[in-house]
Order: C-alpha cells, then structure tokens, then sequence
C-alpha cells in the first residue's frame, strides 16, 4: 500500500507529513519507556524483518497480490511507541533507497501504515487479551485479529485521504469499496504472518514479546460449585539472576530476514499489490508521477549494472536488510542511550538534593 506521488495533492500530503512528524516525535518519548536493554537491539530486527517481509508478495485474488503492512506485528513485539518508528524506519528506507513509495508521499504512507495500523491493531490487541484467558495462545489469537483488522483500517484511512485531497474524480464510494473489499483479503495473509511471527517468538523467548507482558493465570478453586480466583500467596524474594541474553534470538531474527529478502522474495508474486491494482482498474492513477529518486541505482529492488533478476533482486534484499537493521538499531540505541543518561541525571540530582538537604539540617542543629 505505498502511495505514489500524484496520487494524493501537495496540501493534504503536508499535512499528513505533519502528522507524521507529531507522531514520529511522540514515539520517540514514549520508545524510552518502553525498551530496555534486553530488547532495545530486538527492535532494529524487527524493522529489518518487516523490510524482507514486505518484498513477498503473496497472491489473494486474480491478478492481486498484498503483502505485510507489519504495524500489528511491530506494536506487539516491541510496543506501539516502538512500533510506529519501526514503521517509519522501513517507510523512508524503501522511498530514499529503493524508490518505493512517493517523497512526497511520505507523510501519507508514515500516517497510514506506520500509525493508522499500529494503533488500531494495539487497541484491538489489548482488549482481546484483557476479555481472553491469560494464556499464551490468547496472545495468538488476539494478534491475528489485530493484524487482520488493521489492514481495511489503512484502506479506509487512504479512501478518506483521496476524498479530502485525491488528484483524479473517481467517486470516493468506487475507491472505498475497492479498497476495503481487496484488503480484507490481504488482511487475512497479514494476520497469518503475524500470528505465525508472534507465536513463534513466544514459544522461544516469551519474555521478549512486549504484548505478552505481565501475562499470568490465576489460581483457582472450587467453592459451594463455582471457581473463584484464589489470593495470591506471597512469592519469595527472587534470587539475583543476570538476564537471558537476547544474542540468539537476534541471530536467527537476523538470518531469517536475509534468507527472505535475498532468497525467498524471488519466488513472490508479481502481481500488482492492492492499491496498483485498484489504481490501475479505477483511474486513481492518471495524475501518477515519477519517482524522484526513480534512476537510482537500487531503484525497485534491483541493483544497476547486475544482470539476473534472482541476483539484483537478492543482493538488494540483502542491502536493504543490512541498512535498516543498521538504521533501526542506530535509531533505538541512540533512543535509550538518551533515556540512561536522563536517568543518571536525575539520579545525581536526588543525590545533590539529599546532600543538600542533610547539609541544611546539620547547620541546623548547630545552630541550635
């Protein structure tokens, strides 16, 4: 669902680059709350997964494809804060590197695929899991509802866009039932992809799945005929333990991404995803522009002066792997590395605050 330029006139993209600025600074303040450094490093591979995942195109109709949008994936992985610039990071990657996705676009497609998905699917996420039972495969199950709706969601957010600020007349009701009708199917191949994704993590390493947070069971016991939830008895203080270290699972995150942008991608669809194919079929493409950056070497997945498709198209998958993974995690790094430093500022402040205070208090007395 990349968005031309043309497609959307020059007010409205602004404007939605504006929404998109608002919730790309948002989510940097609220990134430090939610990574630590056991999972900081998880969320650049999460990005560069959602890149790979985004260059197989999986078929859905005749002549369609669709292909991961990945904000319902991100949200429950490594939080909505998080998974809004992991949304971003891929966006802007593929629009500068790979021309994938109008410049002046930009906004709409950060406002669309990056925040529409992940917050619609967090808030259907969480209320599944709130109303489920407390067990991981509710976690599951409640993250294929989320992806799967959250699709249609950035289609009526796109259908709402073109009926504010669309370059070409085509009746907004023609566009939405277009729209919406094609990414219900997708939302199904999303949904798939997720709960597959999530429900592998957790059987692994439960622990990093940030949606899985604070899941527990409660006791239960039968009384006069019915089950009642037990009180919780007091746990022991646990012994120190030094964290599990999350190398292993960012290894194979890693070597997972490479094998489907690099190996697997050759093998997807090439058939128009949902919003070509819509454009193409209804007119919403007439006023469609060039690329600003369409001569550039990695241009549509494929690397100039590299003959073979199976080859250029997988050394680009692996060059765009390489650089938002590295971008991603220079991103969250550099996020939490700010949130240390705060920390230790207002950690030295309490502490000149006591001396200060202990200070005063002993001049107190002597003067006393």
């Amino acid at each position: 669902m990349h968005v031309p330029d043309g497609f959307i006139d020059i007010p409205v993209s602004a404007a939605t680059g504006v929404i998109a600025a608002g919730a790309v600074a948002v989510s940097l303040r609220g990134t430090r709350r939610e990574l630590d450094e056991r999972t900081a490093p998880l969320a650049g591979l999460v990005a560069a997964f959602i890149f790979a995942a985004q260059m197989l195109n999986f078929p859905v109709a005749a002549g369609t494809s669709g292909h991961l949008l990945g904000g319902a994936l991100a949200a429950i992985l490594v939080g909505p804060y998080t998974g809004v610039l992991c949304v971003s990071v891929v966006l802007l990657i593929q629009s500068v590197l790979f021309a994938d996705g109008g410049l002046t676009a930009l906004g709409v497609n950060i406002t669309n695929m990056g925040v529409v998905t992940v917050v619609v699917a967090y808030l259907i996420f969480r209320g599944l899991v709130k109303l489920l039972p407390g067990k991981r495969g509710s976690v599951t199950a409640a993250a294929f509802a989320a992806a799967l709706l959250s699709v249609p969601a950035a289609a009526v957010t796109f259908t709402g866009m073109y009926m504010v600020g669309g370059t070409t007349d085509v009746a907004a009701g023609t566009v939405f039932t277009a729209m919406v009708g094609v990414h219900t199917l997708i939302g199904i191949g999303e949904a798939t992809i997720t709960a597959l994704t999530v429900g592998a993590v957790i059987a692994v390493r439960p622990d990093l799945v940030y949606g899985a947070r604070g899941l527990t069971v409660p006791l239960q016991l039968r009384v006069g005929g019915r089950l009642v939830d037990a009180a919780p008895a007091p746990a022991p203080a646990p012994a120190a333990a030094p964290p599990r270290s999350s190398r292993k699972v960012w290894l194979t995150g890693l070597g997972v991404s490479l094998v489907l942008a690099g190996f697997v991608s050759f093998y997807a669809s090439s058939d128009p995803d949902g919003l070509e194919k819509v454009a193409t079929d209804k007119g919403i493409d007439k006023e469609a522009e060039d690329h600003w950056l369409g001569d550039w070497p990695l241009a549509d997945y494929g690397v100039e002066d590299i003959t073979g498709a199976r080859l250029s198209g997988g050394l680009a998958g692996v060059i765009g792997v390489g650089v938002t993974v590295a971008a991603g995690s220079g991103v969250f790094w550099a996020v939490r590395r700010r949130r240390n430093s705060a920390q230790s500022a207002d950690s030295a402040g309490s502490g000149e605050s006591w001396k200060a205070a202990g200070g005063a208090e002993s001049r107190a007395e002597k003067t006393v």
